[in-house]
């Protein structure tokens, strides 16, 4: 029982900061642009804290305007953008021309067949259509075709700086509990084997002085 707790206690945190970075990170589709559109949003107690707008995330029940991009990928899945302003909030894309990229998405929409065009959608979030939410579109590019291939930059950055972090605060917690805290356990176990040692030789001494008060033997 006692494995299980410390592994829900190690599994936890480590569950929690993946999902968070499942959603936050970018990542990059390859989609046909089917058409755009805005729709009015109402939003739930559960909905609006994933959308970036402040009067989305405060109250729920509020409504306004949502810019949509819809597209298929090359196996004919359908999925649907949302294009919304980031500004200077969490996560930290710094989106200010949500505008922009939605003239890029009405620019790029195609038919599919033969004269299909392609793009790679950067984005973030998670599609759950029960609860209309909708990944945010950050960027849009054209590519070659259904079958081109983008290199996650910034993602291999990013692990490459949070494992270096993490390996130096590793390296940092060995050499200080090497330092201070392994020597301190080492004088704390002494102490406590000194003591034991003393309450053994009390307990001896004590005993000796007893069976001096013993009466001798009976001949």
């Amino acid at each position: 029982m006692l494995r299980i707790v410390k592994a829900a206690v190690i599994a936890l945190p480590l569950a929690t900061v993946g999902t968070l970075l499942h959603y936050a990170l970018p990542q990059t589709d390859i989609v046909r642009v089917s058409s755009t559109e805005v729709v009015r949003m109402d939003f739930t107690a559960l909905s609006r804290h994933f959308y970036a707008s402040a009067d989305s995330a405060m109250t729920a029940g509020a409504t306004r305007d949502i810019r949509l991009i819809n597209a298929a990928r090359p196996n004919g899945r359908v999925i649907v953008y949302r294009n919304e302003d980031t500004n200077f909030g969490w996560p930290f894309y710094f989106k200010l021309d949500s505008s922009n990229l939605q003239a890029e998405a009405a620019d790029s929409v195609s038919a599919k067949g033969e004269k299909a065009e392609y793009v790679a959608i950067t984005h973030y979030g998670w599609r759950i259509p029960p609860l209309s939410i909708y990944p945010n579109a950050v960027s849009l590019k054209p590519v070659s075709g259904p079958d081109a291939k983008t290199v996650p930059v910034f993602n291999l950055v990013f692990f490459t700086l949070l494992g270096a972090a993490l390996f130096g605060l590793w390296t940092a917690w060995r050499r200080f509990r090497r330092a201070r805290i392994d020597p301190t356990l080492a004088r704390m176990g002494e102490s406590i084997d000194a003591a034991r040692d003393g309450l053994d030789n009390q307990g001896r001494g004590a005993r000796a002085w007893l069976d001096t008060w013993k009466g001798k033997p009976r001949t």
